[in-house]
């Protein structure tokens, strides 16, 4: 059974801060986007960097991106989630299985961003170039790479 890793904790407590600074009274993928850029010490961060998406970057595309309509929303947390929010975190959970890892970590939050067609996360990672192809390559390097 995979267990979310301490950072994923905190890029979700971020995420609802990120949320709460956009005057949303829900976390969104953009949120976690944005939050696991911001926290900056994951693997998944690191990721974005090597390939050009800064938080700058991300932030800008995602300030284009937030529609004025609300989603359904679900709670996690303090904020309640989008739908989009609920699966990236399950599907998150379905990519730490397949690339054998005991603990979810933010490159698998950020996997699963990239698989969630329709969300506002997606969208901005797919304006910046990036897709999950490149970075499920990347994340293997890595974890390949600190397994050795």
């Amino acid at each position: 059974m995979e267990h979310l890793s301490p950072r994923v904790g905190q890029v979700v407590k971020l995420a609802s801060t990120i949320a709460r600074g956009y005057d949303q009274e829900y976390v969104g993928t953009e949120h976690i986007l944005l939050a696991i850029v911001r926290e900056g010490t994951g693997l998944g961060a690191t990721i974005m960097n090597q390939l050009g998406a800064t938080e700058d970057k991300v932030k800008d595309q995602i300030d284009k991106l937030i529609k004025a309509s609300l989603e359904d929303t679900w709670v996690f947390g303090r904020l309640p989630g989008t739908p989009h929010f609920r699966n990236v975190v399950a599907r998150a959970i379905e990519e730490a299985r397949e690339l054998k890892s005991k603990n979810v970590c933010t490159e698998h939050l950020l996997l699963a961003l990239l698989v969630e067609k329709g969300c506002v996360a997606h969208s901005a990672l797919k304006a910046l170039g990036l897709s999950a192809k490149a970075v499920r390559q990347q994340v293997i390097k890595h974890t390949n790479h600190s397994a050795s």
